[in-house]
This record gives C-alpha cells, structure tokens and sequence, in this order.
C-alpha cells in the first residue's frame, strides 16, 4: 500500500497546529492526522503530544496477528494515552490550560481499514469513484443538525459551527468513535483536518482525487483548499493499494 501526508500552514494563520504521520507496520499502515486548539502554542503542543503518543503507544503494544478486537482495543487505548498526557500537561502549565486537538487515525490493512476519530477532523473512503464521509463530527452543529433542529445548509453559517463537543485531552477521559469497514483493491482512503473539509465539498474532494495520479494528490488538494480560501491549517494523509 501507498501512503502520501501532507501540511499547510494556510493563507492567513501564524502557525500551523496540525500535525500529521504514517509509519508502515508490515504490510499495513497507520495514518494519523490531529489539529491541535488553544491559546499561543499551545494547540500545536497539544497535536505533537497527541501524534507522538499515539504511535508510541501502539508501536509498543502492536504485534501482527491481531483479532479485529485487539486492533480496536489498541487503537482507542492508544487514542486514551495521547489523551492523559496532555490532559496532564495542560493541568501542570497555566499557559498550557485547556489545549486539547482532534484526532483521527486509520490503521489500514490488506481488507480492512479500523478508524478512531475525536472532534471534526474526518475521515473518507472513495471506491469506484464514489466518495462518502465515514466518520461523524464531534460538534454542536452536527449534534443540532443530527437532533433534526437546523438543515444541513445551516450548518455552514450556524455561530457555533466550529465549537467542538469532545476533543483529546480536554477531559480526563475521551470516547474516541470506533469503524471497522472493508475496502475494495480499488480505494482510496482520506484523513483530514477541516482546513480540507470546511473549504471544499464533498464532490470538489473526490474530483480532485480522481484526477490526478496519487502522488500529486496531496499538493492538489492543497491547491483547492488554498482556492477555496484557505483561511485554516490544512493537513490530509491518503492511502490506496
């Protein structure tokens, strides 16, 4: 399998709070993309740690033959211990207080791909040329929109379309969501900050991943963020066979 990652600071931010990786493990790979909150550095630290301790955490503990079960319990125990560090640091340094990220991690297998996510950084799976979203946002206005009190189209303008409902190390415990899918020879799978989702439509995504070869995927979905506006920090990772 293929992986390509990718960040960008975007046109207008001062720094960039996304943090993205892929390490294979064998014939599988796991991909993890986390777009960090909080006041002066403390959102980029907060992505770092996350990112760092979820590949340590689940290096450490990773063996091949694992039962779907044990990749799940990995995935989202490995999801906690990125949680309880910055939990902990935000909690030891005043300037550091209520710094939190999103997180969403694919471990990507020969047949199936697991997902973990916490907040609105998203995950896609494209095959045959039809793309859907697979995770669900952790967000006031996807909970309104799920509870059925505003539109889909509401969403985009609701004043409160970018306050999260769970992010990693805000609380002392996190619920990361959990996706077991299978996938076609024939796919491509997308994680995303919403620097990415918030600027482009769903179809805008999937074209630009249909056009190009997949190596020039990632600096073309940039480019469209970019055009779109790119007001945000953008980072994506893609993996296809």
């Amino acid at each position: 399998m293929r992986c390509g990652i990718i960040t960008h600071i975007g046109l207008v931010r001062e720094e960039n709070q996304d943090e993205v990786r892929a390490q294979d493990f064998g014939s599988n790979i796991l991909a993890v993309v986390c777009d960090g909150m909080g006041g002066e550095r403390a959102g980029k630290q907060a992505s770092a740690i996350a990112v760092r301790e979820l590949f340590d955490h689940f290096e450490a503990r990773y063996r091949t033959g694992m039962s779907p079960e044990e990749i799940r319990a990995l995935l989202i125990s490995s999801v906690s211990a990125a949680n309880s560090v910055i939990y902990t640091t935000a909690r030891m340094d005043f300037k550091s207080y209520g710094m939190g990220t999103t997180c969403v991690a694919a471990f990507v297998q020969p047949e199936w791909i697991s997902i973990v996510n916490v907040g609105d950084s998203r995950a896609y799976l494209l095959e045959h040329g039809v793309m859907r979203q697979i995770t669900s946002d952790h967000t006031v206005v996807n909970t309104l929109y799920q509870q059925g009190k505003i539109t889909k189209e509401q969403m985009h303008t609701h004043p409160q379309r970018n306050m999260l409902t769970q992010a990693v190390g805000v609380e002392r415990v996190v619920r990361p969501d959990y996706y077991r899918i299978p996938h076609e020879d024939d796919f491509a799978l997308l994680l995303c900050s919403d620097g990415l989702s918030s600027y482009c439509s769903d179809a805008e995504i999937a074209d630009t991943i249909r056009q190009f070869p997949f190596e020039e995927v990632p600096d073309a979905l940039i480019v469209l963020s970019l055009q779109k506006g790119g007001r945000d920090n953008i980072s994506l990772a893609i993996v296809t066979k």
